[in-house]
């Protein structure tokens, strides 16, 4: 088994355990993970109750990780882009890889390249020939069209559906039950809000809601 630390103490941090969990249960997984625990540099006092409960423990801060072999993998349990970049710029001195992790019931084309980290909930669909960028995270029940162009650290929350021959940029976040209709690009860091439907390309750093999206 490959050692691996889930960064990130909240509710995504623990939903991640669970992915781990359905990973090392899958018939014929190639690869079997040893979750050493949790590490949180501003944990909250219920999350922390909540992590107890499971199996791996709060291992501490990030400097936790300060000479760990190059062997233990890391995942990103952070859900907001940008939180999640500034946490990879944090990590990257411990030089250690990321890990990729991909819910057995979701559903990746095999011609579909990514990046290193992403995580793939249950029930999130990539059909073909799409590009996803690192740290990218799938939520549960989303879909991501043909020919797609995800950059790093992009967010689909659950639910949410982006057409065939999208574009978003580094750092996006679609909402839950959000759309973001074919052959349109959203720029960096982008949000686009819970239950919008984007039907025209979104500029960076916009926020946009409503139907359609404005």
């Amino acid at each position: 088994m490959d050692e691996l630390v889930i960064v990130g103490a909240g509710g995504l941090g623990r939903e991640v355990f669970g992915i781990v969990d359905a990973v090392n249960r899958a018939a014929g997984s190639r690869r079997r993970w040893r979750v050493l625990g949790f590490v949180d540099d501003h944990p909250t006092e219920e999350n922390l109750k909540l992590v107890q409960r499971l199996t791996a423990p709060f291992l501490g801060g990030t400097r936790w990780l300060t000479g760990r072999s190059t062997d233990t993998y890391l995942i990103l349990a952070v859900g907001d882009p940008r939180l999640r970049r500034a946490t990879e710029r944090t990590l990257r001195p411990y030089g250690l890889p990321a890990a990729s992790l991909i819910h057995p019931y979701a559903d990746i084309s095999p011609d579909c390249v990514f990046g290193e980290g992403l995580i793939a909930f249950g029930g999130a669909r990539v059909t073909t020939n799409v590009v996803l960028g690192r740290h990218v995270h799938l939520n549960q029940n989303c879909a991501v069209g043909h020919d797609s162009v995800l950059g790093d650290h992009v967010s689909v929350n659950p639910l949410a559906a982006v057409s065939g021959h999208c574009r978003l940029d580094d750092g996006v976040l679609v909402g839950t039950t959000a759309a973001v209709l074919q052959r349109l690009t959203v720029g960096g860091g982008a949000t686009v809000g819970a239950g919008a439907c984007v039907v025209r390309d979104v500029p960076p750093g916009a926020v946009v809601k409503g139907v359609p999206a404005r």
